[in-house]
């Protein structure tokens, strides 16, 4: 059974259940289940019985609690900056400093803040957003040019960063194929995301220029109200982004501590741990020293954060033990030594590519997609030689790309909102620019895979 065709079965169960149901835990805590059964030789029971013992084993890896409890946490510092009213009182400062006197530095604005702040996508969206919409409508622009500019510099910025959930996130998957250089694999797959880079590049073009193509050209500012952002109240600007700062510069101070002077041989999930941690306080303390919050609202807040967390750490949790399960099968071996054969070694990243843009367009999620392909990708990688960093690299950059494409996706939904856009006509405009920088994607993994 390992190492065989049926090895196949639990991922594709997954990604049917995901396409189907349109929800990314129900799909992998089914892939997880019957992966488990398979092991146990079709034993339900038993299969059962190891499917709860490989999500206890998820905790078991100090690495993992670092990581999970980082995703809770940062859900309650992005909470305590909103409730605050830090979010609103850095929008207020960027108003005052008077930087926009044109439509082209009103299209340049929410483009540089999305891809400054991108230790969360929602904050990032959220901000760039609000302190860009008047402007927009000052100087004409349309508010689906806004929800493009937000949404295409906010998600591809975090999947290259780093720094932040989605870094610890992928760095977990990564975990238990015994590499001497985890963090050095991660680093290495942002040369080769080749969709975040040329989403990035597009939205910075199209914010210098003013030059748009497709739909975009027609669109008008069509304005959605409703979910906008529902705190009034402002405070110093300092409150936000002082502990963003620290979370950046304390993640990178103690990479190098951890590996001994050389940042990608540091302990990720150790940095980033301890990171949320001293930004947590930091803010606090913010908080506290300028009386903005009593210590009840602050811890009530900071629990609705981590609560709004749930779902997306739910999901962290079933994809290290769904992970763990397809490794024990050899599902990822078997796909590599079949592909191996079957296919040209030049057309393997575009495949993995187009597989991870299907499930997350199909599903809405990237995380699900990412626990699903990432462990067929690794083995991929070590069975022909090609670089980890390529081949996972393809998986990440898949996901962003179909998430961009994605109606469903939640990245997609906040970016509307957030713009004050209707939600269908972001879709519309968007969906030109994100197919341009897919087929460039895979024309660029062929040519580097003949290469290689």
């Amino acid at each position: 059974m390992q190492d065989s065709p049926l090895s196949l079965l639990p991922p594709i169960i997954a990604i049917i259940i995901a396409i189907w149901r349109k929800n990314a835990l129900l799909a992998l805590f089914s892939g997880m289940v019957i992966s488990f059964i398979m092991i146990a030789q079709w034993q339900p029971i038993d299969g059962l019985i190891n499917s709860a013992l490989g999500l206890t084993n998820v905790f078991s890896s100090i690495g993992n609690v670092y990581i999970v409890t980082f995703s809770l946490l940062i859900g309650a510092l992005v909470a305590l900056m909103n409730q605050s009213g830090a979010v609103n009182g850095f929008i207020e400062l960027l108003a005052k400093l008077n930087l926009v006197k044109n439509s082209r530095q009103a299209a340049i604005l929410p483009t540089i803040v999305g891809t400054s702040i991108f230790t969360d996508t929602n904050l990032s969206m959220f901000t760039s957003g609000m302190a860009s919409q008047k402007l927009f409508d000052q100087h004409k622009l349309s508010r689906a040019r806004l929800a493009y500019l937000v949404d295409s510099t906010c998600a591809p910025v975090s999947i290259l960063f780093l720094i932040n959930g989605w870094g610890a996130y992928v760095l977990g998957l990564l975990d238990g194929y015994s590499f001497d250089d985890p963090v050095g694999i991660l680093i290495g797959t942002v040369g080769y995301n080749f969709y975040a880079i040329i989403a990035v590049a597009m939205a910075y073009y199209t914010a210098y220029t003013g030059k748009v193509f497709g739909p975009m050209r027609y669109a008008k500012s069509v304005i959605n109200t409703e979910n906008t952002h529902h705190v009034e109240h402002s405070s110093p600007a300092i409150i936000m982004w002082l502990p963003l700062l620290s979370l950046l510069v304390i993640t990178l101070g103690l990479l190098w501590f951890t590996g001994d002077g050389d940042m990608r041989r540091g302990s990720g999930s150790f940095s980033v741990f301890w990171a949320i941690v001293s930004a947590l306080i930091i803010l606090i303390s913010l908080i506290k020293l300028n009386k903005l919050m009593s210590l009840n609202d602050i811890a009530k807040y900071s629990i609705k954060g981590i609560k709004h967390m749930s779902p997306a750490v739910a999901i962290l949790v079933l994809s290290f033990a769904f992970g763990d399960a397809i490794k024990e099968l050899g599902t990822g071996v078997y796909v590599s030594q079949l592909l191996n054969v079957e296919v040209p070694q030049y057309f393997l990243a575009p495949i993995l590519f187009l597989a991870a843009a299907f499930m997350a367009f199909s599903t809405g999620t990237s995380w699900g997609t990412f626990a699903i392909l990432v462990p067929i990708a690794v083995p991929i990688a070590q069975q022909t030689g090609l670089p980890v960093e390529f081949l996972v690299a393809a998986v990440l950059g898949g996901g962003i790309f179909g998430d961009h494409a994605s109606p469903i996706s939640d990245t997609t939904v906040v970016a509307s909102i957030a713009s004050g856009c209707d939600h269908f006509e972001h879709v519309k405009t968007q969906l030109p620019y994100a197919l341009v920088g897919g087929i460039l994607t895979i024309i660029i993994y062929i040519f580097i895979g003949l290469t290689l």
